[in-house]
């Protein structure tokens, strides 16, 4: 295989080691910053995760109640509609 035409084979490595260099020096500045980061984040986490409240479940009754009462303020807009056409 003849590259005569395009790069030699030192220009391309030559490309590559700088290339790799920046992707080296980049992967170092978010490596430093994720550090960061996450100490700050370990902080504010453990103390939201020791403020969050249970989760609150309603009983079927609960439920039933709150869904009658729906109901009956459905029927009384639906009758004072009516009333007013």
């Amino acid at each position: 295989m003849s590259y005569s035409q395009g790069m030699t084979i030192d220009s391309i490595l030559s490309q590559l080691d700088s290339e790799i260099a920046r992707l080296t020096q980049v992967r170092s500045l978010l490596a430093s910053s994720a550090k960061a980061t996450s100490k700050l984040a370990v902080g504010k986490g453990a103390k939201a995760t020791a403020k969050r409240r249970k989760k609150r479940v309603l009983s079927a009754d609960a439920r039933k109640r709150i869904a009658d009462a729906q109901r009956k303020r459905w029927a009384a807009q639906k009758a004072k509609s009516k009333k007013e056409s």
